[in-house]
């Protein structure tokens, strides 16, 4: 099954989809811009997230400043991230270093979440925010 398939979510520009699979060790290898890579899309996945959660808990209605925050961070961290790449086996389309390889290193929960984040971060930047609340909502198990 393709990722597509997997998050409900087609890419107009593939670009977005083949730069948040790519790791910079892979790009390293493989003579790749290290513009080609996801570090870009991570950094902003990651405020992506922060934004459908955020908005989530104010439509749910809670206004409380505090309370907010604290849901926020419970609901947007490297755990969280690293289990819903892990339900789409986001680590089976990435493309890794070969050191990565050797080492395994998708079994840490900060490399996965960031895989996750870029994934969010291309679906941000293909389709913009409802496409990624919608990818979002159904990799979540919330729609």
């Amino acid at each position: 099954m393709e990722l597509t398939d997997i998050i409900g979510y087609e890419f107009k520009n593939k670009k977005f989809l083949e730069d948040a699979l790519t790791r910079v060790a892979y790009a390293r290898e493989n003579g790749i811009s290290s513009d080609e890579t996801m570090d870009y899309l991570a950094v902003l996945g990651d405020a992506v997230m922060d934004l459908i959660v955020i908005g989530k808990i104010i439509d749910d209605g809670v206004f409380d400043k505090g309370e907010i925050t604290k849901m926020k961070i419970d609901s947007v961290n490297m755990s969280v991230f690293r289990s819903l790449a892990e339900k789409i086996n986001l680590p089976e389309f990435v493309r890794w270093g070969k050191g990565e390889i050797r080492m395994q290193i998708w079994m840490s929960g900060r490399v996965s979440a960031e895989c996750f984040e870029a994934l969010m971060g291309a679906v941000y930047l293909d389709g913009g925010v409802d496409s990624a609340k919608a990818v979002f909502n159904r990799v979540s198990g919330e729609v």
